[in-house]
């Protein structure tokens, strides 16, 4: 089946995603930039979360473009992964409203984990219902996907310890995934286009366009 409506309802629960942790951003109780002291944590908190929204989205972007088609497995190890991310503006408001207590930095950590775990589920099950000669295939060797949940899970530890460590360590993580990783836009690069010479099928000869003021050569049956 085709991939455009699971690529659309995606972005639409994204885009919700978003505009939920923006709700949840309260008015200055004051005129002065004073008034902004109080809502900084919140507001620093909704920067990390939308950062990670953000790489989430650009990444299923990519993973889409490059998917072919798409099976039932595929639809649910999709929403798998929506079901986690649609869980961040809770975390990001408990972690904002409590940024020195340990259990919503670990929440938020496990929260990372586990759509990280689900995103690479997704990917996988991708792989599967394409087979070995996908275009995904060729993507292989990722180093960010696999130290990622080394440092959420070394960041859950810490929450409890020294919870600003495991800040810093989400914050690493995401700086980390604003690297563009242009794997996939190459494999996409190099994949032959409908208009592509190449792309003709087998015993099809590639027709060219009349040369300016020519007239077209008429071929026999």
């Amino acid at each position: 089946m085709g991939k455009e409506r699971l690529a659309a309802f995606s972005d639409g629960v994204i885009a919700i995603i978003i505009t939920i942790m923006v709700l949840e951003l309260r008015v200055p109780q004051g005129g002065d930039l004073a008034a902004l002291r109080p809502l900084l944590p919140v507001l620093l908190g909704y920067v990390l979360s939308f950062i990670y929204v953000g790489i989430y989205w650009n990444n299923h972007h990519h993973l889409l473009a490059a998917t072919e088609r798409v099976n039932g497995a595929v639809l649910w190890a999709n929403m798998h992964l929506l079901f986690w991310l649609s869980l961040v503006p809770l975390s990001t408001a408990w972690m904002g409203e409590h940024r020195s207590a340990s259990a919503p930095t670990a929440t938020y950590g496990v929260l990372l984990l586990a759509a990280s775990l689900a995103y690479w589920l997704l990917q996988r099950t991708i792989l599967a219902a394409q087979g070995p000669e996908s275009r995904l295939a060729a993507v292989k060797g990722d180093i960010k996907g696999k130290l990622s949940p080394v440092f959420y899970t070394l960041a859950i530890v810490l929450a409890f310890v020294r919870p600003w460590l495991a800040d810093g360590l989400y914050v690493l993580v995401a700086l980390m995934w604003l690297i563009p990783d242009r794997r996939i836009e190459r494999v996409l690069s190099d994949s032959p286009g409908e208009g592509d010479a190449s792309a003709a099928p087998t015993g099809a000869a590639a027709v060219s366009p009349p040369e300016p003021g020519t007239a077209p050569r008429r071929t026999r049956s």
